[in-house]
């Protein structure tokens, strides 16, 4: 091959400007696994360990509750660090009250106590509008008559 012949087949290659061609290898964009593996690797670097056999989590603040079913724990003490990962619910403290009763430490009786203090509060107004409710409930019910029974009555409703 000669210079010539070369140097043309390299004017010829361009990789760029007026009727160029098209790449052909499609961009790849980077996904948000990114962002977990690097957070994974932190925690690791911190030396965060798993919790298993936790079957629930319960954040307290005010009177929400952020609840984890079945979260993912893991804890690192030397660096006061507590990971809880799954999938929250955001509940009001009155709806898993009764569940939760024996979760609860100093810190939250204070706000237990303020959750009692609103339920009596609302309970005296709810027990009068209850009682008249009832009573007018009890005009609507008729009264059973001795001696009469659903079949007959259900029969004569047949013939009528």
């Amino acid at each position: 091959m000669n210079r010539e012949k070369l140097m043309k087949m390299a004017g010829a290659v361009r990789t760029g400007g007026k009727g160029s061609m098209r790449r052909k290898k499609k961009a790849v964009h980077k996904t948000t696994t990114t962002d977990d593996k690097r957070l994974q690797s932190t925690l690791k670097r911190i030396g965060v360990n798993a919790i298993p056999a936790i079957e629930e989590v319960n954040i307290f603040k005010d009177d929400v509750v952020i609840q984890f079913i079945n979260p993912k724990v893991q804890a690192s003490i030397a660096a006061n660090t507590w990971v809880v990962s799954g999938s929250p619910q955001t509940k009001k403290l009155q709806d898993i009250l009764p569940g939760i009763i024996n979760q609860l430490g100093p810190d939250n009786l204070d706000n237990l106590r303020k959750l009692a203090e609103q339920f009596q509060k609302q309970a005296p107004a709810a027990g009068a509008s209850a009682t008249t409710g009832q009573e007018e409930d009890d005009d609507e019910v008729p009264e059973l008559v001795a001696g009469e029974t659903f079949e007959a009555a259900a029969e004569e409703g047949h013939t009528a």
